[in-house]
């Protein structure tokens, strides 16, 4: 806004968050969907744009001409826009003219809303005779989100929200969340010495890397639960800064154990201690969340990590809940056709399609034999953050 006033800002006619950026391409709609302008763009469902917060921060262009250029439409997520597909966007994605959009969400939000609705009756869950506010959607990939809701609004320190109707109309959406899950435990297998000779087995046996380390971690484990090979070797998982519950992006990755092995062992070791640590990170966003009044009985996964059943079953054995895996894996997908249907009209309302679309694979049960073992795990696992504000108090002392 500075710098290229007159060549670049003046000149753009809307702002959009990619969500509604593909709505508008698809429909050539300018509506906003109350998804991205609740959690991205601070504007409030009962209240509207805050015209102060734009002029604090130099921005107040865009509460102009009655903020066209931000949105001054804002639908509910799964409303339907204007006529549908327009000719050109039909004809650039093979479709017909005319077919509904809906007002879009946030991809982890559509991961959210794709499991979290799931009918389980038949399972054997506590959840099943529980308001569906007694779940946790964790949408994991490279990095993960923790999407609890809640009937009224509830403030947790360092988790963001609450946001009303942001991802379920007319509950409010708490959002936690890890930086790097995915993207972390690629980190430490590939900067591995024994990461060639993983590569090459694993190849030789045409499966992934973590199928073959999963299945390497079953023949060293000998006689004792897997889980218990990390006795020794403990992980705090904040490489990239800590976004929840303690919203602190200057805090550093800590591994505690280590020795001067560096075989396919050693590698596997390592690789269950960094799983084990983002679950004990899940536990740790959840217990803030209790704290603050959320009441959580199951967690509901999906994304690429919950395809990796050692990352299942650490969560459910650390958070001591049962893991729900969505039949079809990509709930991100899901989540997005439950909106189409209700723009379409196939179904009155966002929850009716959830429960109808949303199906269960499987169901993963915490070992409740291993419950003192993680909670020795876990107590450990507050400790290295406290150890490392304790480090940092040292350094600054003057």
């Amino acid at each position: 806004m500075k710098n290229l006033r007159e060549t670049c800002w003046d000149k753009a006619g809307h702002f959009f968050d990619l969500p509604d950026f593909l709505s508008w391409k698809a429909t050539g709609v300018t509506a906003r969907s109350l998804c991205s302008l609740v959690c991205k763009w601070t504007y409030s469902a009962e209240k509207g744009w805050d015209d102060s917060f734009w002029k604090m921060v130099g921005l107040e262009d865009f509460v102009a001409d009655n903020y066209s250029k931000i949105g001054n439409q804002v639908l509910p997520p799964g409303a339907s826009l204007g006529n549908g597909l327009t000719p050109e966007a039909a004809r650039d994605l093979g479709l017909l003219p005319g077919i509904a959009v809906a007002a879009s969400l946030i991809d982890a939000h559509a991961g959210g809303l794709g499991v979290i609705g799931a009918d389980v009756r038949g399972h054997g869950l506590v959840c099943e005779g529980q308001p569906v506010t007694s779940r946790l959607a964790v949408i994991c990939g490279t990095s993960s989100c923790h999407m609890g809701i809640s009937k009224d609004p509830i403030f947790v320190p360092g988790v963001w929200g609450p946001y009303f109707s942001a991802m379920v109309p007319g509950f409010w959406l708490n959002e936690g969340g890890q930086s790097v899950t995915g993207k972390l435990i690629d980190h430490m297998v590939q900067g591995h010495a024994a990461f060639p000779e993983l590569q090459a087995k694993a190849t030789a046996r045409c499966q992934s890397v973590y199928a073959y380390l999963n299945s390497h971690l079953d023949l060293i484990k000998k006689a004792q639960p897997v889980g218990f090979l990390t006795v020794d070797l403990h992980v705090w998982p904040d490489f990239h800064g800590n976004r929840s519950p303690l919203a602190d992006l200057t805090l550093k990755g800590m591994v505690t154990g280590l020795t001067l092995s560096q075989d396919l062992d050693d590698l596997a070791i390592l690789y269950l201690a960094t799983v084990q640590a983002i679950a004990l990170g899940t536990r740790f966003i959840k217990e803030a969340m209790e704290a603050a009044g959320h009441s959580i009985s199951t967690l509901f996964l999906c994304g690429g990590l919950s395809k990796n059943p050692l990352f299942v079953q650490m969560h459910a054995d650390i958070t001591g809940m049962p893991v729900v895996l969505s039949q079809e894996v990509e709930s991100v997908l899901v989540g997005a056709a439950i909106l189409g249907a209700c723009a379409s009209g196939d179904f009155a309302s966002v929850q009716e399609a959830m429960a109808k679309m949303s199906k269960v694979g499987k169901v993963v049960f915490p070992r409740q034999e291993d419950k003192k073992y993680y909670d020795k795990k876990y107590q450990v696992f507050l400790k290295l953050v406290e150890h490392q504000m304790e480090y940092l108090a040292i350094m600054n002392d003057d």
